[in-house]
């Protein structure tokens, strides 16, 4: 798609001889403009989403819930507090991290 968007841009630029009128300055502003769009609805859109979807999902747990952090560690969250959980991975077993370590959480 993007390889045939160049090839009409460069099909519609007229060839400099000598009698050929300087290029249009519009099309060299254009060119950048339309790669920094490109850029942001392949690159930066879908980023901002996951992160958005991530903070939420992270604002949304709560006690009972089972979760797997991003190291792996999968457990029960035994305790929430304002940037951190307490999870419960074995019995008498309850390690601290951060809410931000949090992967995915399977609702109880």
């Amino acid at each position: 798609m993007i390889h045939d968007l160049f090839s009409i841009l460069a099909q519609a630029t007229p060839t400099q001889g000598a009698d050929a009128p300087p290029p249009n300055p519009l099309g060299m502003i254009l060119m950048p403009l339309c790669l920094i769009v490109i850029f942001y609805f392949l690159m930066v859109r879908p980023q901002q989403k996951r992160q958005k979807e991530q903070q939420a999902m992270v604002a949304g747990v709560k006690i009972g819930d089972e979760v797997i952090m991003t190291d792996g560690m999968h457990g029960i969250v035994a305790n929430v507090k304002d940037s951190t959980i307490v999870l419960k991975v074995a019995d008498n077993v309850k390690i601290e991290f951060d809410k931000v370590a949090i992967a995915t959480i399977k609702k109880s």
